[in-house]
């Protein structure tokens, strides 16, 4: 089923409001309406002072693990962000990295844009269809080309992961100037691959090969290069948009010893209690409601029957993460300081957010043989002196994954709120809107029309450059930016996703939901999103007459979407394995290691499922 398309009501009103926030004469902005109130095709006028955009992404960030959401990181300048503009509190992506991303940059879903998954974990039957690739398809254009038809100087710095080869890297997306990582990820601080599909960590700088520099650490590189391509252009007035997707906090979790350092004594009382005072922050923030249920995930292991030296060792695990978000909102902060120093502060408008929920692929024992052989074959270590710091490597686990996507059920992968629901943050001087949350339901489709509507751009028809594309089915959020609005979609609209099997529509308040097992039941559920995040109490008995429409409404949007059924048997983490195989790996040791590494989250869910099980129930 096909969502309402960008030329609607709500998307003509929020192009008119976008341009006159932008500066728009009254001539312009009225240019921009027919007379029953549509947008109208063709190129949009030029307006007055038009606003730079940043997009700022981050990789694999849980829905409470910034301070302006309940995290206990100290993210002060996400904080002052919040306080400038707007916070959605019901804003959802895709569950991994290039989906989102498709998503964010075209306004198009991810399967008709020919990312239906990321390239690493499709298998081959699902490969036999033409928009099963991974790779991000010729029938779309991303919001960049769009800008930079329309006069903005377009940049891009940090992770791609949309495709490498001919006309697929960002220098030929509509990018003018890039310094890009092309795979799923890479290490934070010199020029290694993470997993062993990748021979080496694939950079390139607009279009070509590019060798990273000797002193690289990611997220301060990345905001230098965003300040050297910003600044070669800024004495000749046209505005830019700058796309700024990090590494952080993606595997592997790394940063400065200086970051690290604040949180050693943290995260001492474990996972459980980290994951009770975020629900309480949240709460007291406003971020969910006062009475929100929460499911342990049983991945979620027992922090009590640790041992001294492991529980220390795994509270070290997610101060490295807490340093690399710091770091991150750090170099965030000396971004925005640039842009204040250079006059361009006040007319720029910052959109942050995650490409998807936080990330569970860490071993729950990063000591075990296994994992030592897998790690030491790419040439890390895991010691806890050294943890985080150069040529260490770091993820956190299931367990602490469950804390950083806190209140939430599941993370990354999973189509509950955990894998789909994260921050999302909209500011900038020339917005009214200032230290609001608005709960309404958002999608990450809606953010390149939310560009767009800024610019004062109109989204293309059916056919742009010569050939046919695909109509973009986000809307702008400008109308809860500038007129207050409750929302940009009504109670009967719906938004259907897809991932490997994993499914959700969402309809007003509400969301149905397949997680496949076996951390899944593979049944469908329905939850009332807006009163219960946590999806920890189930409608579809109350409410069959709901459940049964959407239903109806995701087999509808499945076959608008050609979404391709996962054979029998897949698994995400089996198929990473295999494709690693298939590639000519060498080393079949290390295939039979990391094997053991990606299944570990299900053996303990099938440990935690059988404890569960045994245990007498109490009344």
């Amino acid at each position: 089923m096909k969502r309402c398309s960008v030329v609607s009501q709500f998307m003509a009103g929020a192009v008119l409001a976008g341009a006159l926030a932008a500066g728009f004469t009254a001539t312009a902005a009225s240019a921009l309406q027919s007379e029953n109130g549509q947008s109208i095709g063709g190129s949009a006028p030029v307006p007055v002072n038009r606003p730079n955009i940043v997009l700022i992404l981050a990789d694999d960030l849980g829905f409470t693990d910034i301070a302006p959401y309940g995290s206990e990181i100290n993210t002060p300048t996400l904080s002052a962000m919040a306080q400038r503009g707007m916070s959605f509190t019901n804003y959802h992506t895709a569950a991994n990295c290039a989906p989102a991303r498709a998503m964010l940059l075209t306004g198009v879903d991810a399967h008709v844009a020919g990312v239906p998954n990321i390239p690493e974990m499709l298998g081959p039957e699902q490969r036999r269809h033409d928009h099963y690739q991974g790779v991000l398809g010729n029938n779309v254009v991303t919001v960049a080309t769009l800008l930079e038809d329309a006069g903005y100087h377009t940049y891009m710095a940090g992770k791609w992961h949309l495709g490498a080869g001919a006309g697929k890297l960002p220098s030929q997306r509509g990018f003018e100037r890039t310094v890009a990582l092309a795979d799923s990820g890479a290490d934070n601080w010199e020029q290694r691959p993470y997993i062993p599909i990748y021979d080496k960590a694939n950079w390139y700088a607009d279009g070509k090969e590019y060798e990273l520099p000797e002193d690289f650490y990611s997220s301060r590189f990345l905001v230098d290069k965003t300040i050297e391509f910003i600044d070669s252009n800024v004495s000749n007035q046209r505005p830019f948009f700058a796309y700024l997707p990090f590494q952080a906090v993606h595997i592997p979790v790394q940063a400065p010893q200086h970051f690290i350092d604040p949180y050693m004594a943290t995260y001492e009382g474990g996972w459980d209690e980290l994951r009770e005072q975020r629900l309480a922050r949240a709460i007291a923030l406003g971020i969910v409601p006062e009475r929100t249920g929460t499911v342990r995930m049983q991945t979620t292991d027992d922090w009590e029957l640790l041992d001294e030296e492991r529980r220390r060792y795994e509270a070290k695990r997610m101060a490295v993460y807490a340093g690399m978000v710091e770091a991150m909102d750090f170099h965030i902060g000396r971004l925005i300081e640039y842009l204040k120093a250079s006059g361009q502060y006040d007319n720029t408008i910052f959109i942050f957010t995650s490409d998807n929920g936080a990330e569970a692929s860490g071993p729950a024992d990063l000591q075990d043989f296994a994992t030592q052989r897998m790690v030491s074959s790419l040439g890390y270590r895991t010691d806890y002196e050294t943890l985080g710091l150069k040529g260490s490597y770091n993820a956190i686990s299931p367990s602490f994954a469950s804390a950083a996507a806190s209140p939430l059920a599941y993370y990354k992968f999973y189509a509950g709120e955990g894998g789909m629901r994260v921050p999302l943050i909209i500011a900038g001087a020339s917005l009214p809107a200032k230290g609001v949350l608005s709960s309404a339901f958002s999608f990450v489709t809606d953010i390149t029309p939310t560009i767009l509507s800024f610019a004062g751009v109109t989204p293309p028809g059916e056919r742009h450059g010569g050939r046919p594309v695909e109509p973009m089915i986000g809307r702008s959020l400008a109308p809860l930016l500038l007129d207050n609005a409750a929302g940009v979609y009504g109670p009967e609209d719906a938004v259907g996703y897809e991932l490997a099997g994993h499914a959700a529509l969402f309809q007003g308040d509400y969301k149905i939901v397949f997680n496949r097992g076996p951390l899944g039941d593979d049944r469908w559920h329905l939850f009332n999103i807006v009163e219960d995040p946590g999806e920890s109490h189930e409608l579809s008995s109350e409410m069959p007459q709901r459940f049964q429409s959407m239903l109806s409404a995701y087999e509808r949007y499945a076959k608008d979407s050609r979404v391709v059924p996962v054979p029998p048997g897949y698994d995400h983490r089996k198929q990473l394995v295999l494709n690693i195989l298939y590639g000519g790996l060498r080393t079949p040791f290390v295939v039979a290691c990391l094997s053991v590494l990606m299944l570990l989250p299900f053996y303990v869910a099938y440990r935690m499922r059988r404890r569960d099980m045994r245990r007498p129930t109490t009344l």
